[in-house]
């Protein structure tokens, strides 16, 4: 199938630009856009060619090259490498099986009738850019349900949290309670009290 892509925007779940693709039998499709594409370009799905934005089938892809949007079994729709500017590439192929490696050195190997495409995640360098304030940030971080500010166990005081204190390796409280049973009774036995007293001085 062939189509052309019709627009580029911008989908608030992905961190790359999603092409919308119009397809010869007039179906859009919506799919993460390729570093330099633009609108009116033409894209193919399972040919031959091997043009930036084209989905072919990993057995068409020569060694070396870079590919994203990558399925782990044939049919089964893009699943990796789809954030902006991610991408990997062949490193070998045997016997039916592509091996892929990752940025981060992985190398994982796939049956060759699954399709990538070729080229890289539209929308490199966006970690690049700073947080401009606190407040962008945590809203940044809310929408992906993410915790922030988060601050470390290490860094909190003694009462708060059982790696807090001046030490920066994280252990945990060595005391028990009296009326524990005798075989969790090790370390401190009993302590009066655990952490830095509240307000005292030191002499």
């Amino acid at each position: 199938m062939k189509g052309k892509i019709v627009d580029i925007v911008r989908d608030a779940i992905h961190s790359a630009p999603m092409a919308v693709v119009k397809g010869d039998n007039g179906k859009q499709i919506l799919q993460v856009a390729a570093e330099g594409v633009m609108m009116g370009d033409t894209i193919t799905y399972g040919g031959d060619e091997l043009k930036t934005g084209n989905v072919v089938e990993l057995s068409k892809v020569p060694e070396g090259a870079r590919i994203f949007a990558i399925e782990t079994y044939p049919g089964s729709g893009p699943k990796l490498c789809r954030s902006s500017g991610v991408f990997a590439f062949v490193t070998s192929k045997t016997g039916g099986r592509v091996n892929i490696q990752f940025t981060n050195g992985r190398i994982v190997d796939f049956d060759e009738r699954c399709r990538a495409t070729v080229g890289i995640a539209a929308g490199g360098g966006r970690p690049d850019k700073p947080w401009v304030s606190v407040g962008k940030k945590f809203h940044a971080k809310h929408v992906k349900g993410k915790i922030y500010p988060r601050s470390a166990g290490v860094n909190m005081t003694p009462a708060d949290h059982p790696y807090g204190g001046k030490s920066k390796r994280p252990r945990p409280s060595r005391t028990v309670s009296r009326h524990a049973p005798p075989g969790k009774k090790v370390g401190s036995i009993a302590a009066r009290r655990v952490g830095k007293r509240k307000g005292a001085r030191n002499a």
